[in-house]
């Protein structure tokens, strides 16, 4: 039996496609998820919280291999300066665990979201549900529209590859 959650629920109750993926519970990161499940890296997005001077905090949904370019993303909402906070502080912002943090699962709690404009060369992505463990792909058209996301250039290729 597979994973049910908030976010399968809500995936379920507005009759959005999505597979779900039952994964190791410990905290994994983008690149390792994209190892487990045997799909290209560029497949599986990471959710990354940035901090505003002011105000609740954006939710960067980029590629697993790459980095938040925040100068670019500041620059994309019209802030002056953006900042990313330690893993404490973004579980503290969230709620969630590092590894389990999805724009899924923060639906209406006030975080702005911004979908990294590679997203849009796929058909599908795979973002976190929500907890550590699970993985959901899901149309990238719909990720948008229910988290009423910008989509804009936002990353670059990390250093880590």
């Amino acid at each position: 039996m597979s994973i049910t959650n908030n976010v399968t629920r809500l995936l379920d109750g507005r009759k959005i496609p999505y597979r779900a993926f039952e994964l190791p519970a410990g905290k994994l990161g983008a690149l390792e998820t994209a190892r487990l499940l045997a799909v290209s890296p560029e497949l599986v997005y990471k959710t990354i919280v940035i901090q505003r001077e002011r105000g609740k905090p954006i939710l960067a949904v980029i590629p697993g291999p790459n980095e938040v370019d925040l100068k670019v993303l500041a620059r994309a909402l019209g802030e002056k300066k953006l900042f990313l906070p330690t893993e404490r502080e973004a579980e503290r912002l969230t709620g969630l665990q590092a590894g389990s943090i999805s724009p899924l699962a923060l639906l209406n709690k006030g975080f702005q979201v911004v979908i990294d404009a590679a997203a849009q060369e796929q058909e599908e992505i795979h973002v976190s549900g929500g907890q550590r463990g699970l993985n959901i792909r899901l149309p990238v058209k719909a990720l948008a529209e229910l988290t009423r996301a910008r989509v804009v250039g936002i990353s670059v290729v990390g250093d880590d590859r």
